[in-house]
């Protein structure tokens, strides 16, 4: 589309004030204001506008909500037998290279005041270990057990795809073949205000995010990772985001279970702490599989108990799922298939005098459109979904202090680590309230699920010790 063609397509489609400021732009800015605007898809645009900020939009009726079928955690001979032949079918894929592992990074470490891709942040608690190194040490350690090339796709944002790119370069990817992992990068959604007119974050520049984690279904399609994935005879993607810390990258029960099953789309959950804790469970939503957002959980359904006292709705999402390569590619055929939500939010922009808009602490001035990945589930035509322990594989980091705070997830890998060197017969001091009573630090190219270690020459562990291995 030539110049003349996309001004007026901006005019005809009702957002020519995104130009009140084009006199007064030098050539760069301008070429940069009409990149972004040629990369928008209007139709969607107006459509989007129309079905989520209409006055009259249709309120949807209420759905009929359910638990989810859930495999739980095993208490019986039987249930750990089953654990055990699917831990062998996923294992025999592992081997076989029939798995392959996408990393959603796309987030910057503002909330942990971090100047830089969340990936690129310090959580080693007793080394300067990366979350990304930690991701990419589990990934070796993984190649080397099971002989197999376990390709790796990380996406990345606008926002911090050259800086990760370059993290990953300057560090030597970690020890990994770098022809064996892929970045993308995320696509962009414009902000609006309430009458969807789009807003400006200067004066020669929209204000866009990233299209929300389900855009990572449309990019892995579009970047070409689905075909480089098949040409390598990967058929099952396992799916996790940079900032839980304590992921089970590739787990074999999880693959396993999902591979019996003819599965196109798993999940892990964890139990709820309580029915208050703000995170999304795995449901039924008018009887199809899905993630019930904890806003849309009725508080007394929230409440709800089963007979034996724990919550009808406990089954927490976390984000880490299996995907079939062939479904995703089903669900971008046509185009991409999955629905955009409307999130209300504060959006840094300008007004129509060109200054920056002094928001009020609180008040959310625009509407950013976003995908969820969850919402592919119920176009899957199996799936499962897979009970873990919370200690065991969700420690995110995504608040600067308090819960889910680097603080907790340093604690959680201490507290793996300990309970791994006490399976293997060592004694590990212990606070009066269980806690280890020292700092430990296990790098999964030492052991990244427990094994391994009965042997290891150690220092005493002594109370207030460091230890790196």
């Amino acid at each position: 589309m030539n110049v003349k063609d996309l001004l007026e397509t901006i005019r005809a489609h009702g957002q020519a004030h995104v130009l009140a400021f084009w006199d007064g732009l030098d050539e760069a800015e301008r070429g940069r204001l009409l990149g972004q605007l040629a990369a928008l898809d209007f139709g969607l645009l107006d459509r989007l506008t129309k079905d989520l900020l209409a006055p009259d939009a249709a309120a949807s009726k209420p759905p009929v909500l359910e638990p989810a079928p859930l495999i739980e955690l095993p208490k019986t001979e039987a249930e750990r037998d089953r654990f055990a032949e699917a831990r062998a079918a996923g294992e025999a894929a592992l081997r076989a290279g029939r798995v392959g592992c996408f990393l959603v990074a796309g987030g910057q470490g503002t909330r942990l005041g971090f100047d830089g891709p969340k990936g690129a942040y310090v959580i080693g608690p007793v080394t300067r270990r990366t979350i990304f190194q930690l991701h990419a040490e589990k990934i070796l350690a993984l190649r080397r057990r099971y002989g197999a090339k376990l390709p790796w796709v990380v996406m990345t944002s606008t926002a911090n795809d050259a800086a990760t790119r370059a993290f990953f370069e300057a560090r030597g990817f970690f020890g990994l073949d770098p022809a064996s992992v892929r970045f993308i990068v995320q696509e962009n959604m414009p902000a609006v205000d309430r009458r969807g007119k789009l807003l400006l974050e200067t004066r020669s520049s929209l204000a866009l995010s990233p299209n929300g984690h389900g855009g990572s279904i449309k990019a892995l399609h579009e970047s070409g990772a689905c075909a480089w994935l098949a040409e390598q005879g990967v058929d099952t993607l396992f799916y996790f985001q940079v900032d839980n810390v304590l992921v089970k990258i590739a787990d074999p029960v999880f693959l396993g279970f999902h591979l019996q099953a003819g599965a196109e789309m798993s999940s892990k959950a964890v139990r709820k702490r309580d029915w208050r804790e703000k995170v999304g469970v795995l449901g039924r939503v008018d009887g199809r599989l899905g993630v019930i957002e904890y806003s849309d959980l009725p508080e007394d359904l929230a409440k709800a108990a089963n007979p034996d006292g724990s919550l009808r709705f406990a089954a927490g999402n976390i984000a880490i799922h299996l995907l079939d390569v062939g479904f995703v590619e089903r669900l971008n055929a046509g185009g991409f298939r999955l629905p955009f939500h409307k999130a209300e939010k504060a959006v840094p922009c300008v007004g129509p005098d060109g200054r920056p808009v002094q928001l009020k602490p609180g008040e959310k001035n625009g509407v950013k459109f976003e995908t969820f990945v969850f919402d592919a589930l119920p176009r899957a035509k199996a799936s499962v979904t897979l009970e873990v322990a919370r200690e065991a594989d969700f420690a995110p980091v995504k608040n600067a202090e308090g819960e889910d705070s680097p603080a907790t997830a340093r604690a959680y890998l201490v507290a793996e680590a300990a309970a791994w060197l006490e399976a293997a017969g060592r004694r590990v001091p212990r606070q009066p309230g269980g806690m280890p009573d020292l700092c430990l630090e296990l790098s999964p190219l030492t052991s990244f699920d427990g094994q391994g270690l009965a042997g290891l020459t150690l220092p005493e562990l002594k109370p207030g010790l460091k230890l790196a291995l």
